[in-house]
């Protein structure tokens, strides 16, 4: 392996940030952004909660709507919880499917809280509005797909909208502008783990 001079490296790295900067002055569009994180590794909303954090950070306001948790407290709501000018955190599930055990209130529920998921994207008082698990009621067909593509599709210009959740219909896909597949590799549970405060919830 040969080695560069310090005089040969830095040159490289001149060239290299020249390059990058060209790149970076040829971005010029700014526009709100619909980013959907998938997949079936953990931290599909811990990811959207990182950007909600970022936000509030700025000054900008953000709503956050839970399909499927709000049976149990948990760290993020409590510290959201903390930004009442900054942050509207609302869990509207009732739990998963298999505790419910009741479709037709399962899919009432899920409307109810897709009602404030469009009131708050319509709001131009919110820079990003997360819906947390939409993917999961749009899987198990509680909401039509077609209509949250119409809304995302009418959102204000600069308005983010943020979907998590498990198998994101191809459709979404589609139309997102970000789109993010965790995958897993390992997962505590499996080896006997219960969900922890903190890392799970």
């Amino acid at each position: 392996m040969i080695m560069r001079t310090d005089d040969e490296q830095n040159a490289k790295s001149a060239k290299r940030k020249e390059v990058q900067d060209r790149i970076v002055a040829s971005k010029t569009i700014e526009r709100g952004l619909v980013i959907v994180h998938t997949g079936k590794g953990k931290g599909k909303s811990t990811a959207a909660f990182g950007m909600a954090v970022r936000m509030i950070g700025h000054g900008r306001k953000v709503g956050v709507v839970q399909f499927v948790k709000g049976a149990m407290t948990t760290g993020e709501k409590a510290v959201f919880d903390a930004f009442p000018n900054l942050c509207e955190f609302k869990p509207m599930g009732e739990g998963f499917t298999w505790d419910t055990q009741d479709r037709a209130r399962d899919i009432a529920v899920a409307r109810d809280a897709w009602d404030e998921v469009r009131r708050m994207i319509a709001d131009p008082s919110y820079a990003m509005v997360i819906a947390d698990e939409l993917n999961i009621v749009l899987r198990y067909e509680y909401l039509p797909v077609d209509e949250v593509l119409a809304a995302l599709a009418a959102k204000p210009e600069m308005t983010h909208v943020v979907v998590t959740g498990r198998n994101a219909p191809e459709a979404l896909v589609e139309i997102a502008d970000l789109v993010t597949e965790m995958t897993q590799v390992k997962h505590p549970f499996r080896s006997g783990v219960k969900a922890q405060a903190g890392v799970e919830f």
